[in-house]
């Protein structure tokens, strides 16, 4: 298994904090690997990224909903999940968190493994890029699909390394939420040039069709502060801001390069959406909306 970079022990807060009930929509939680174990085959571990270190850094950056997304790690057993959500979501009130599955489950466990996973707050489903080891023939596809539609979940779509163009096709016909996860891995370096580019801007025009605005660090050509990203993220907003989210990808697996400090990236946010009212959108009503999170 290849090694590869640490987040950053010490997140700093953002300036300003964010709005009250905003979510980092997309971060994975990890655990040791004697209680949660790591398939075979798996491309990589993080196992001190805990619940209770995310719960921490949200408490930074003044994060206060989120959505924990199934590390391929783990692939259909979803006990790290189950176990933070519980944890994350304890002490009575509206539930702050919620899940995002790895579509692997669809195919492997059964409808009361799946209602399981509905009852403790998973709401959605992601098909993971290739290179992480989990794929789908097409009868296999069209069976997850399905079972994600019963459900009544939305479906992520992780875009490979060279972008998302190639990937959607699967995925056009559906009625449920869909999320192309990490600005669909555009390239900011070649504009209108870029497939990929072309590709979530058309499917923007269906109102089931969402976009996460994250992964900027590793879009960018420039480094940080990532100002070749502002542009193509500012772009993506106007076609859609009602289906715009945020998420940190904290821990930021499979890092070549040092990962960010997330106050970093929540500054980063800002600079996409300088007005107050899309930043709302973004990190509070958007995320609320696809989540079902509650309104209080």
């Amino acid at each position: 298994m290849p090694d590869y970079l640490p987040f950053d022990p010490q997140p700093r807060a953002p300036v300003p904090l964010p709005p009250p009930l905003a979510c980092d929509s997309q971060f994975h939680v990890f655990g040791p690997p004697a209680q949660y174990p790591v398939r075979a085959g798996a491309a990589y571990e993080m196992p001190s990224a805990t619940w209770q270190v995310a719960q921490r850094l949200h408490a930074t950056l003044g994060i206060t909903r989120g959505v924990i997304v199934q590390a391929t790690t783990y692939g259909a057993d979803h006990a790290v999940v189950l176990d933070a959500l519980a944890a994350l979501n304890a002490g009575g009130g509206p539930s702050r968190y919620r899940g995002c599955a790895n579509a692997a489950v669809l195919l492997d466990r059964d409808d009361a493994y799946l209602q399981r996973l509905h009852e403790a707050g998973v709401r959605g489903a992601r098909f993971t890029r290739g290179g992480l080891g989990i794929s789908f023939t097409p009868a296999q596809m069209e069976r997850a699909l399905a079972r994600v539609e019963e459900l009544g979940w939305y479906v992520k779509v992780q875009p490979e390394p060279t972008g998302i163009a190639e990937q959607m096709q699967p995925f056009e016909h559906l009625q449920v939420p869909v999320v192309m996860d990490h600005m669909g891995r555009i390239d900011p370096s070649r504009g209108d040039a870029d497939p990929s580019l072309a590709c979530v801007l058309r499917l923007l025009e269906r109102g089931n069709v969402w976009v996460m605005l994250s992964l900027s660090e590793k879009l960018s050509r420039q480094g940080f502060p990532w100002d070749d990203v502002v542009p193509l993220a500012q772009r993506l907003i106007a076609a859609a801001p009602e289906r715009c989210i945020w998420g940190s990808d904290w821990p930021h697996p499979v890092s070549v390069r040092q990962p960010p400090n997330e106050g970093d990236l929540l500054e980063l946010l800002y600079r996409f959406t300088p007005d107050a009212a899309t930043r709302e959108r973004v990190l509070v009503t958007n995320p609320a909306r696809l989540f079902g999170f509650d309104t209080d």
